[in-house]
């Protein structure tokens, strides 16, 4: 079992998670699309970061999160392949919005991404009551 300051961490990376996705949601509400994939994001990695650092597991590397979720949480069956799928193309889109010049995201898209961020905390935080 965790201690409780390893607890209280994941716990603000969790709320972190459902903030981004609020503002994730507010930028698609006001037609900042880029902003809005960026939260989107943003929330699936503070909820995957809420879930490592309870097997002692911190990184802030995105690339190392990434690949550690994967090798310790769907490599094992815990989540399934969809959920990686989720923060892989999360992560590519957020790259691309950020750094690609003329970079052009739809509300469709964006819509999805912020669907699929949802789907992802829920999952994470589902699992994490059951830990703490």
């Amino acid at each position: 079992m965790a201690d409780y300051t390893t607890i209280d961490l994941s716990k603000y990376r969790l709320q972190r998670a459902k903030e981004d996705l609020s503002a994730g949601i507010n930028a698609l509400n006001n037609g900042d699309f880029r902003l809005g994939a960026n939260r989107a994001y943003y929330a699936i990695f503070h909820s995957a970061r809420a879930v490592l650092i309870l097997e002692g597991l911190d990184y802030k590397k995105h690339s190392a999160v990434i690949a550690s979720f994967r090798q310790n949480f769907v490599k094992t069956g815990i989540f399934s392949a969809e959920i990686s799928k989720i923060i892989g193309r999360a992560f590519e889109i957020r790259t691309e919005a950020d750094y690609e010049d003329f970079f052009i995201i739809s509300k469709k898209d964006v819509e999805k991404q912020l669907k699929d961020a949802e789907r992802f905390i829920n999952q994470m935080e589902a699992y994490l009551n059951d830990k703490y």
